[in-house]
């Protein structure tokens, strides 16, 4: 059957010009988004869609706001991460990441400029938040060569005009992770660099109405790929010749596939290689009867960061019983800390007040109990006891915040570990618990 030329312009023809995040239903849409499938299974479950243009200024007036309350004349930003939050735009942010070619300059009146590469400065025309589009933010050897000095100077420049236009009087700039010769720069426009990345780290910790629908949405489409995940692996393993590699790539693809975008480790592992934890993902051929263990750490629908973790029982024996005990001790050890979590909480408080995992497991614990989680993992971190460094975290928890709770049980010098780990919201009078995927019932010893 024919289809009209106006339904293949969209990305679904059963709607009007609009989806239901308040994007344009257009297949050729600058703006990344989900998938046709991802938004189909969202409806399935009933999930809410974010208002991704509401999205938008709350995260810009969530800056300014910061901006503003520690007297700034703006917030120049160069991570990826941070730019994602400011603009909602992308453009190649894994090689970005490493060659920093883009920067956002967000003022206290609120007028934000964008400097993305010169051949695609309309990557953010889709929000008219950015007000303008520029280019010469690259400052890194590759790219200038023996003239980074000259090319800094002259985006240094800019900012000071920016700045003396949107902040008069006013010299006091945060900035995140500049390259050394743009630091230097800066300080040579006699402009008073401040931290920039406490300013966006606590601005970005409290999430607004439609950035938890966002990650409920996100959630939702990671499960599903974990679940095909642990489909593939429960069916192909005991047949044999099946890699970690081969069970970590179906978690790729089904997230791409809902419009994911990129996962930040290769943390997944099998049998004695879970132990210790850390080992990346690689060619081991996975045996019947064995554990496999892995930690998502996915950016998925919406630019959202979903970092949960499971460990599943491959095969058709029954698990070991100190297997099930570690396991059942895993559980008990995020829910019990898991409880703790509601506003007014000390973050300090958490580490000192923690559940205490069995001896045998202490030296390999995890790094932290907790951390939050947003674009990707993000402030504040909440550690173990004899980990805790005073003062460092002296915050209390707000509502709109999302942490992701998680344990290691990995016994010294055992062949086997349990990594768990769910994503949780704080709420106005305590927590929801943002994972729905089960426990593995016969590593639970059921």
């Amino acid at each position: 059957m024919n289809r009209p030329f106006r339904d293949t312009r969209k990305i679904d023809p059963t709607r009007g010009a609009l989806l239901g995040d308040n994007t344009p239903n257009d297949a050729d849409r600058i703006e990344i988004g989900p998938t046709r499938l991802a938004y189909d299974e969202w409806a399935a479950a009933g999930l809410d869609l974010p208002d991704l243009q509401a999205m938008r200024r709350y995260r810009w007036q969530r800056l300014v706001d910061h901006i503003v309350a520690r007297d700034y004349a703006g917030l120049l930003v160069f991570d990826p991460l941070n730019i994602r939050y400011a603009t909602d735009s992308t453009n190649m942010q894994l090689w970005n990441t490493h060659n920093p070619f883009r920067a956002v300059l967000v003022c206290a009146d609120g007028y934000m400029v964008i400097w993305d590469y010169k051949n695609a400065p309309f990557l953010s025309s889709f929000n008219p938040l950015v007000r303008e589009a520029r280019s010469g933010a690259d400052l890194f050897y590759f790219d200038r060569g023996d003239k980074v000095d000259v090319a800094a100077d002259a985006f240094s420049n800019e900012v000071r005009i920016l700045l003396e236009e949107h902040a008069p009087g006013n010299r006091r700039l945060a900035v995140d992770k500049p390259m050394l010769h743009g630091l230097r720069a800066l300080e040579a426009q006699g402009l008073t660099i401040m931290e920039g990345e406490e300013v966006t780290e606590k601005a970005r910790s409290v999430k607004g109405p439609d950035e938890i629908k966002a990650m409920r949405c996100a959630s939702h489409a990671c499960e599903a790929a974990c679940r095909a995940m642990e489909d593939f692996a429960r069916n192909m393993v005991p047949g044999g010749g099946v890699s970690e590699d081969d069970i970590w790539a179906v978690l790729h693809s089904e997230n791409i596939k809902r419009g994911g975008e990129w996962i930040e480790t290769r943390l997944l592992t099998s049998g004695p290689r879970t132990n210790p934890w850390f080992q990346e993902c690689g060619p081991r051929i996975v045996q019947n009867n064995e554990i496999v263990a892995f930690d998502t750490d996915l950016i998925g629908s919406y630019g959202i960061c979903v970092d949960i973790s499971r460990t599943w029982w491959i095969g058709d024996a029954r698990p070991r019983q100190d297997m099930i005990d570690t396991m059942r001790h895993a559980v008990e050890h995020i829910q019990t800390n898991m409880a703790m979590l509601k506003p007014g909480v000390n973050i300090e408080d958490l580490s000192r007040n923690t559940h205490t995992l069995w001896p045998h497991l202490q030296k390999q614990k995890y790094g932290c109990l907790m951390h939050g989680v947003g674009l990707c993992d993000e402030w504040p971190l909440v550690a173990y006891p004899d980990q805790m460094v005073p003062g460092a975290f002296d915050y209390a928890l707000e509502a709109g915040m999302v942490l992701c709770v998680e344990v290691l049980a990995s016994p010294e010098g055992g062949d086997f570990s349990i990594k768990l780990e769910d994503q949780v919201l704080v709420t106005e009078d305590g927590f929801e618990n943002l994972t729905r995927y089960p426990f593995d019932p016969r590593l639970m010893g059921d």
